[in-house]
């Protein structure tokens, strides 16, 4: 749509230069010529309206109307209206002016008559060719700057100037065709029009330049600004309680009146001894791959990925995090663990950024089981793409340990412990390297016995790439996705897991008495073969590592393989809530780009409900809320949502029901076209971001939060915060 918008504006820019032109032929023979080529010109425009009408019509016929209703509208009032009049008033005059000049004598030599002229300046052939021009110009300007969603301000402003333009331009081509008889005025004309079209496009240039300027000034993000300063979003609820980060709060309920509570307040334990107690050192340091191949990193503890950190469900957990020498700051998010707010590690949300030389605390206790991640949330692009990153492992507690469950969400987190081999895939793409398995930027070798148990947690880290991870040699069971346990998952062969950035599956097999491999994008120059540990071995241990094994020719073939689909995997369950439930705010989402300011830049944006941070709204919810989230994306590219400290359960894909087992996702990958209702219980008060995990897309503006009534944050983000959450 894009691109035949930008062609019509080309070709109908061109076609009006020459409609205006028309009049100053030198002979009937040229006017003969020109009026040819412009019914030709009109053709072409007509044939790319229509090519735009056929994309139109295929929006919808397959998708809902937030997807099309902007682009019909302007296609029947900028598009066909203007091709409409070309062939009811430019084509009738266009053919008088061929029959009049077709049988002159010696036409080359025969000037053009002064009614003639006057026909060639006609409004009715010009003017539809212009507003062509402008039409298509208007559209590509609601295709760059869509108005969605709707606002009456945004639409009616260019059709007001586009209704402007028809009047102005029709009177200003009146008065030149009745002047088009005079020889004088069409000779002084000729001369001066080249002239007059350079001060035409210098004056616009200037108006151009202007605005810009100004877009780009006021675009820049100040010194310091609360992350409460957006525009409240009620969901269609009460208004309730809301601050606008200038410490105060303005309160819209008078049924809550409770004080404000910062994320201060809003801790894990901060007592008791830890079960769990863990050190990560931020620093500068020289990694060294499997390869051999050296990369200047970013790390925790000077090790690329960080060091898994292991608990279990229940464990109270204490990690100190310093920073050595990493001068942008560093802060650690759990990435899926749903802590309490002011240990989430977003700064300028929940805490400062920790510079060097600083300390800083997080304290809380593991209520899941799963795979999970650990990575900055300070210049959280820069620093997850430098290793600022590591894997985040809960196993299950004993039975007893279970019965700790509190939210709606616990119940299904848990799973019972068995006896197996554990590994963990975590890929990244590292500064001249590429792509690697942790450090291992090549093929791993294992041994296993056959018949033991095997699960492989997959992690992808990294920014904008949709990993594709490929079980050869074995069926498999997904057991989980983003840390929930999936319901009765069925066999599966040839299928590849298909994983977003910041997404966590785990997959399961029984060691068969033959070769497994796990391939990166199918390839086989990436990924772990697994082989069969020889029953003769005696009391060697149940799996060894090795990187110096030859290994190519016990790699199998890689088959084809289909996508895993969640929507429709393992059998269905009961859930706290189901698509049928009342929920107390029902949000939409829309993800769409358009051209715009972002801090100082001019750029194609990736834009939540047609804005970017920090101008992107705040979703209210008040503890306890059931709350429901229509996601939609219109724009070219996938954004892998993440809701910080809650999980979503999804209640339908693109129209359809989930049919299989309850699919809970933190981060859920949305590809262009793709519309998701999703749900959650509003039980982890705080102030909470939500954000596309295309970590340069969240840079860029891609973000938002979710707020809890009553809460607020004495923590600021902008350009001399110390604070870029991102």
């Amino acid at each position: 749509m894009l691109f035949t918008t930008l062609l019509l504006l080309i070709l109908s820019i061109f076609a009006a230069n020459k409609a205006t032109q028309l009049v100053y032929s030198q002979n009937c023979r040229e006017l003969h010529r020109r009026s040819r080529r412009m019914i030709i010109r009109m053709f072409a425009l007509t044939v790319s309206a229509v090519v735009m009408g056929f994309t139109v019509a295929f929006l919808i016929r397959d998708y809902a109307a937030i997807y099309w209703q902007d682009r019909l509208a302007a296609l029947i009032l900028l598009i066909l209206l203007p091709v409409a009049l070309l062939w009811a008033r430019a084509l009738p005059v266009l053919r008088k002016i061929r029959r009049k000049t077709k049988n002159m004598q010696d036409a080359a030599n025969t000037p053009v008559e002064a009614a003639l002229r006057g026909l060639a300046a006609d409004p009715g052939l010009v003017v539809p060719f212009q507003m062509a021009a402008v039409g298509a110009g208007t559209a590509l300007y609601f295709a760059l700057v869509p108005p969605v969603p709707f606002r009456t301000l945004d639409v009616a402003l260019p059709i007001l100037v586009y209704g402007i333009a028809w009047a102005a331009l029709w009177s200003r081509q009146e008065r030149r065709s009745l002047a088009a008889g005079n020889p004088a005025w069409v000779a002084e004309r000729r001369a001066t029009r080249a002239l007059k079209g350079l001060a035409l496009l210098g004056a616009a240039a200037v108006i151009a330049g202007a605005g810009i300027f100004a877009g780009l000034a006021n675009s820049r993000w100040p010194a310091e600004l609360n992350m409460m300063a957006g525009t409240p979003d009620f969901g269609g609820g009460t208004a309730i309680m809301h601050s606008h980060g200038d410490g105060g709060a303005v309160a819209v309920s008078a049924a809550r009146p409770e004080p404000l509570t910062s994320v201060t307040q809003l801790t894990g334990p901060r007592t008791g001894e830890p079960d769990r107690r863990f050190v990560l050192t931020a620093q500068d340091a020289v990694l060294t791959m499997a390869s051999g191949k050296k990369v200047q990193a970013w790390t925790y503890n000077a090790e690329g990925p960080g060091p898994e950190l292991r608990m279990k469900h229940g464990d109270l957990v204490e990690v100190t995090l310093a920073n050595k020498d990493i001068e942008a700051g560093v802060t650690i998010h759990w990435h899926g663990l749903d802590v309490p707010n002011a240990e989430d590690g977003v700064a300028g949300a929940t805490q400062n950024a920790v510079m060097p030389g600083e300390t800083h605390t997080y304290r809380f206790r593991a209520e899941q089981t799963g795979t999970f991640w650990y990575h900055t949330h300070q210049e959280s692009k820069t620093g997850v793409d430098k290793g600022l990153f590591g894997p985040l492992i809960v196993d299950p507690a004993e039975p007893e340990s279970n019965s700790d469950a509190k939210s709606d969400l616990a119940a299904v987190h848990s799973s019972p412990p068995v006896p197996e081999e554990d590994i963990t895939v975590m890929t990244h793409v590292w500064d001249d390297v590429g792509f690697a398995i942790g450090n291992h930027d090549g093929v791993q070798q294992r041994s296993i016995a056959p018949g033991t148990p095997v699960r492989m947690r997959f992690i992808n880290t990294d920014d904008w790439v949709r990993q594709k991870y490929s079980l050869v040699g074995t069926d498999f069971r997904v057991t989980t996705i983003d840390g929930v346990a999936l319901n009765k998952p069925d066999l599966l062969q040839d299928t590849h897991l298909e994983i977003t950035t910041g997404g966590r599956m785990e997959a399961t097999f029984i060691m068969p008495e033959t070769p497994v491999f796990m391939s990166v994008n199918n390839s086989k120059k990436l990924g772990i073969l697994i082989t069969p540990l020889n029953s003769n071995s005696g009391s060697a241990p149940a799996s060894v590592a090795s990187t110096d094994f030859s290994i190519d020719a016990a790699i199998p073939e890689i088959p084809q393989t289909k996508a895993f689909d969640p929507a429709s995997y393992g059998e269905s369950a009961e859930t706290p809530f189901d698509a049928n439930s009342s929920f107390d705010r029902d949000f939409t989402m829309i993800l769409d780009n358009k051209m715009g300011f972002f801090n100082g830049t001019l750029d194609m944006l990736y834009t939540l409900n047609g804005e970017v941070a920090p101008n992107t709204p705040m979703y209210m919810v008040r503890e306890g809320d059931l709350v429901k989230t229509t996601i939609i994306n219109r724009g070219s590219v996938d954004h892998p949502m993440h809701l910080h400290g809650h999980h979503l359960l999804v209640l339908t894909k693109n129209g359809k029901p989930i049919s299989g087992s309850p699919w809970w996702s933190d981060t859920l990958d949305v590809l262009p076209g793709d519309t998701y209702e999703v749900a959650f219980r509003a039980d982890n008060p705080g102030i909470w971001m939500d954000h596309c995990h295309n970590l340069v897309h969240a840079k860029a503006g891609m973000t938002m939060h979710l707020m809890y009534e009553g809460v607020v944050t004495p923590y600021t983000m902008g350009t001399q915060s110390g604070n870029h959450p991102e």
